[in-house]
């Protein structure tokens, strides 16, 4: 799976965002650009595409800012990579579940939709709060233990 630069600025905006508004207080772009490190042109159009998505609420003028629209432990890695990237997994735009494979290819589909389940076993799992809290789930801290999931490749 690959996580472009986009989508890592956006969860990491989110996380910024739940990490220092308490209450649901308004946050600047611009300290989470800088705190996080992201260019603040970049970010303003990252922000946007999380608004469309429900993910985050904006307000305008002096006092204004972004907060997350709801409680960070409603809002799953999941849900900000698919409003920003779409779907988890695909096959040339296709979901896995709606290819069509022929002949020897044909259980290619089994792979890619047990890809998708074990996508989604993780990024469905843990949720902002998760993050900021620094208690990552069991389930995903297990797969962290196995020596070789460090193992570059």
């Amino acid at each position: 799976m690959r996580i472009s630069a986009k989508t890592d600025y956006a969860i990491r905006a989110v996380v910024e965002m739940a990490a220092v508004s308490t209450g649901g207080q308004l946050v600047k772009a611009e300290a989470v650009a800088d705190a996080q490190q992201i260019p603040l042109r970049f970010l303003l159009g990252i922000l946007n595409e999380l608004r469309h998505a429900g993910i985050v609420d904006s307000r305008r003028g002096v006092e204004g800012g972004y907060r997350l629209a709801k409680p960070a432990g409603e809002i799953a890695v999941a849900d900000i990579i698919r409003a920003i990237d779409g779907p988890l997994a695909n096959v040339g735009g296709v979901r896995p579940d709606a290819l069509t494979l022929a002949g020897s290819a044909a259980p290619l589909q089994d792979v890619w939709v047990s890809l998708r389940s074990s996508i989604r076993a993780v990024l469905e799992h843990v949720t902002i709060a998760d993050i900021v809290s620094g208690e990552l789930p069991d389930e995903v801290l297990a797969g962290t233990r196995d020596p070789d999931a460090w193992a570059p490749r």
